[in-house]
């Protein structure tokens, strides 16, 4: 059957209908629930054949048609049987309210899908207007008088018309969704302004069936699929007919008020019409807003597109071309949209393009440079994998009718984003392609001729050039030859044998490389060979080979050939330079090095031991300085020949740098071998050394390793600078061999520094933090934040293993800057998370080298600038050594940070031999009296005396005092009765991490178990 005559059926039965609907009054239940049976099949047969994408809005369509219509039955029936059933005509009227507000769902559910792909704020502003100018009017002209006579007016008379006004919006707001409204469209507003013109002249029976007629109609148009699918139109400029739909909206309020003023003499309803005028007037502002800030949205696009078109006219090549591209879309796209960016630049192709390609290519060319929004998948595989992450892609041909290279497509630019930024951007992506095209036109033309222009550039330059560039037949007999080879041979070698040319010695090798080019192969490296040159002098030249056989302008192999003669003397005098010192000639410390590899790998294989010589000159600084450089330079030469002679062919002198010296003995069977190297060594050098001044003794210690200690090159070299340094703490001028026994604690010790070093450059530190409570209540006040290393073999390592190399390193400097941010910006966090009042302060450990260092001062308060901790929330622990130094700038630095409101406290207060009178002249807010005190002071009355002393002491200077290490129940009662405030220890919590803190704090239990 065609698809007009189910609509046209449909539509001739439901006009049957509305005609006996009229004329038999008695018959309405029954007609009405015939109609909405007939429109719900008529939705049901829609659906099934035209397959919408989204059918739920055309079921719940129906549901509102079932629900009305069974409603209006009831509402309607004939008074015999409401008054034999009370409850059916109440019972009619809710169902008649719920049908309004599914048919409000289903209009919704279409906005919805229509609206998916958009943000069409303009379009949701003017209807919001035109609907607050329909809702005015219904109000003053038929809500308001109903109500003024509601004594006679059924509520339901007032409710209908509301509702009516809520799926008028949505209809409107259908109505302006960019893109054309398809006819469905129009059946459904048809059939919601006839349902509200019927509930405003109070005929809703004809109204409801004018719905039931329309939705019918709707569904059985092959379009209706149409109302389910996003728009994927962009968002129309205000055109003429929307202007004057929100001028009559606009001038609903005064016109009302004119026609109350004049027909009824008073302004009857005014708080009402007061209130929708100014939501109309907010409307329209807001309306006003978005088009302004659409002028300005397209002013940057503007200026991005000329921007761009500037970019595009300096590109030089490609590459340029694809940055200004991605520069232009992330100007013209907001700048929180992600979104990405594929230039596809048309090449020329030998291989026959797939179908698929082909047809694709065929449709940009006829669409030309017109921006089309396509589901990612269905783009170019290449394309699609870099713009995966979106669903939809605007792809623009770059197309040049006119294009003097043939085919008019330049390539296709992709741009990636949300759909509703592909709308809006489909426009200024249509004018980028073309000024993209454009450029690339330019830049292929630029290339065409400076190709053209090369190759009399190229002509000309093998004329002149110094390389000689030969052709051989098949024969090996040179074809032709560059102008340059008389200059090289002394004469024109054309018409001769190539290995005639070369040295005799090396044409066998010639013969090899030639039958290897010919055979396929491409050699990578560079070869030299011998010739005879001019003046019948030897000369070296660096051939390199190419196969040309099968170009036809050539049609043999290239040779060409340089003379390197004067480049490999320079070389290998670098190469030289490169490995041996310059002033005593002996192998520098790269040679050494790889010399030593080469013999430890030796060893390893045949069994052999090799000897390892740390050789050092005693006090030659004071020779430099007293006697001059002059002399130390040849007292270094003269060393150095000594040291080689005592040495055998095999074995390796090197000068390491400065007046350090190396050995490698070689070759031994035991290592009292290498030890007699070394007695060599010291008899060599005990005959005084003339030079410019005065003859001079020079005196070495020695530091001894061999293969059976160590069994890496780099191992041999540390074991033997670690003999050198017990020679010389030994008294100089004697040897030492390597001993592991000795040196493990030094070697641990070098160990745990380097990582320590590493380990604070790749921030492998992390932060603890221990409670400091009120003693009394148990209630955390503080916390002291300790410093944990994470090793990467050791695991957790706490401060008392590593503070101290970090002292002696200065490494404590950039650690104690990073425990100080970190810890500010923990305590930042727990204050923004906790309640004022339950913000605990933080403690710092400080080391003196911090106060030392210059700047410590604004380091602190840029830490608390940044983090926004005031200063009173901050605790700084210093030691009790401190106190009796007497570095003026250091406590005029504690000064400065106590006025900003900084405490300062005394950490293990007691274990020092500082003077309790210092506690008075210093700027001291806190001492922490050590946990050694708080262990004794239950074993005896001395140290019970000490402790109760020190808070006394304390609490009359004004001190706050916090007991360090409290493990026992006993300790923390005994304190709290000699007045001490405030402790710390196992008792309570061991150092927790940042989250822990949290959980600590919010636990009920203070008490450590």
């Amino acid at each position: 059957m065609p698809t007009r005559w189910p609509a046209t059926i449909f539509g001739a039965w439901m006009v049957v209908l509305a005609v006996a609907f009229g004329l038999q009054p008695g018959l309405q239940a029954p007609l009405r629930l015939v109609a909405g049976v007939s429109a719900v099949v008529a939705l049901s047969l829609g659906v099934r054949r035209s397959r919408p994408d989204d059918v739920k809005p055309w079921w719940v369509l129906a549901g509102a048609v079932v629900l009305s219509a069974v409603g209006g039955a009831a509402a309607s029936a004939p008074s015999f049987v409401t008054d034999w059933l009370t409850w059916l005509e109440p019972t009619g009227v809710a169902l008649l309210l719920v049908a309004y507000a599914a048919l409000a769902v289903a209009l919704a559910g279409f906005v919805d899908r229509r609206t998916s792909s958009s943000r069409d704020m303009a379009g949701l502003l003017d209807a919001l207007t035109v609907t607050s100018g329909v809702a005015l009017l219904i109000w003053t002209f038929v809500v308001g008088p109903r109500l003024e006579g509601s004594a006679a007016t059924g509520w339901t008379e007032i409710a209908m018309p509301v509702a009516d006004l809520l799926c008028l919006g949505l209809l409107i707001r259908l109505a302006t969704m960019p893109g054309r409204l398809v006819a469905p469209g129009y059946m459904l507003g048809a059939g919601v302004v006839a349902l509200l013109v019927a509930d405003v002249g109070r005929a809703s029976g004809f109204g409801h069936l004018a719905l039931y007629t329309a939705a019918g109609l709707a569904a059985l148009i092959p379009s209706m699929a149409e109302l389910t699918r996003p728009a994927e139109t962009p968002p129309a400029e205000t055109s003429h007919a929307r202007l004057a739909l929100l001028g009559f909206a606009a001038m609903v309020a005064p016109t009302v008020l004119l026609v109350k003023m004049f027909r009824d003499g008073q302004f009857a309803g005014l708080t009402v019409v007061a209130a929708l005028s100014t939501l109309m007037v907010a409307l329209v502002l807001a309306r006003m807003a978005g088009i302004m800030a659409s002028h300005r949205q397209a002013m940057s696009r503007e200026r991005a597109l000329r921007e761009a078109s500037a970019a595009l006219v300096s590109a030089a090549d490609s590459e340029a071309v694809g940055l200004a591209v991605r520069t232009a879309v992330a100007q013209l796209i907001p700048g929180d949209v992600p979104h990405g960016v594929v230039l596809a630049i048309a090449i020329a192709q030998t291989e026959p393009q797939s179908p698929e390609a082909a047809a694709q290519a065929g449709v940009d060319r006829a669409t030309g440079t017109a921006a089309r929004l396509v589901t990612t998948r269905d783009v170019d595989w290449a394309v699609a994998v870099r713009l995966t992450q979106f669903t939809k892609t605007l792809r623009c041909p770059m197309v040049l009718k006119d294009r003097p290279g043939g085919d008019p497509l330049v390539g296709v630019l992709h741009v990636g984003a949300p759909t509703w930024a592909l709308l809006e951007l489909q426009r200024s992506v249509e004018v980028l392609a073309a000024q993209v095209a454009l450029a690339l036109e330019r830049i292929a033309l630029g290339h065409e001729v400076a190709r053209r222009n090369s190759e009399t550039y190229f002509r000309t330059l093998i004329q002149n050039t110094a390389d000689v560039i030969t052709i051989l037949d098949e024969d090996d007999r040179i074809q032709y030859a560059s102008p340059s080879a008389v200059g090289v041979f002394g004469g024109d070698p054309t018409g001769a044998l190539l290995p005639e040319v070369i040295h005799p010695g090396e044409r066998a090798r010639l013969g090899d490389v030639l039958a290897a080019v010919r055979g396929g192969h491409q050699l990578e490296q560079q070869l030299d060979f011998r010739a005879r040159g001019n003046r019948r002098t030897e000369v070296l030249l660096e051939l390199h080979c190419r196969d040309l056989r099968a170009e036809p302008t050539v049609s043999g192999l290239v040779i060409t050939m340089r003379d390197v003669t004067e480049q490999r003397r320079l070389q290998n005098e670098l190469t030289h330079q490169a490995f041996h010192d310059a002033m005593t000639g002996l192998a520098n410390r790269v040679l050494f090095n790889d010399r030593l590899a080469h013999a430890v790998a030796r060893s390893t294989r045949d069994g052999s031991v090799i000897g390892v010589l740390f050789i050092d000159l005693d006090d030659f600084k004071m020779v430099n300085d007293t006697l001059g450089h002059a002399v130390g330079d040849q007292l270094l030469i003269e060393v150095a020949h000594r040291i080689a002679g005592a040495l055998r062919a095999d074995d390796t002198a090197a000068r390491l740098g400065g007046d350090e010296f190396a050995a490698i003995v070689e070759n031994v069977n035991d290592p009292g071998a290498v030890e007699e190297t070394a007695n060599r060594i010291f008899a060599a050098l005990a005959e005084p050394v003339v030079t410019d001044a005065k003859p001079l003794y020079a005196m070495a210690s020695i530091g001894i390793t061999t293969t059976p200690e160590g069994n890496d090159a780099d191992e041999l070299l540390r074991q033997a600078d670690l003999a050198l340094y017990v020679a010389k703490g030994a008294g100089k001028n004697q040897w030492r061999r390597y001993q592991a026994h000795l040196h493990n604690e030094m070697v641990e010790r070098l160990e745990l520094r380097s990582a320590l070093d590493h380990a604070v450059n790749e921030g492998h530190f992390l932060l603890h933090y221990q409670p400091i409570v009120d003693l009394p209540s148990g209630t955390a006040v503080g916390f002291e934040a300790l410093v944990r290393w994470h090793h990467p073999k050791r695991g957790v390592i706490t401060p008392d293993q590593f503070i101290e190399v970090a002292e002696e390193s200065g490494l404590i400097l950039p650690m104690g800057r990073w425990v100080l941010e970190e810890a500010l910006r923990t305590v930042a966090e727990w204050r923004r998370i906790l309640p004022p009042g339950q913000a605990p302060y933080m403690s710092v450990n400080v080391s003196v080298r911090q106060f030392r260092e210059s700047g410590f001062v604004d380091q602190v308060r840029t830490a608390l600038a940044h983090t926004g901790v005031p200063p009173e929330a901050l605790m700084l622990e210093i030691t009790e050594t401190l106190l009796v130094k007497d570095d003026e700038r250091i406590w005029t630095d504690l000064g400065v940070l106590r006025e900003m409101g900084i405490r300062i406290a005394i950490d293990d207060f007691g274990t020092g031999y500082s003077s309790l009178g210092y506690l008075r002249s210093r700027p001291i807010d806190v001492i922490k009296i050590d946990k050694t005190f708080i262990d004794d002071m239950v074993l005896g009355q001395q140290p019970m005396a000490l402790v109760s002393g020190i808070v006394s002491l304390a609490q009359s200077l004004g001190l706050t005092v916090v007991a360090e290490g409290i493990e026992d129940a006993t300790h923390r009662e005994v304190l709290v009765r000699l007045g001490c405030p405030l402790g710390q220890g196992f008792l309570f919590s061991s150092p927790l991490g940042p989250t822990e803190v949290l959980a600590w704090m919010r636990s009920p239990q203070s008490i450590a178990v």
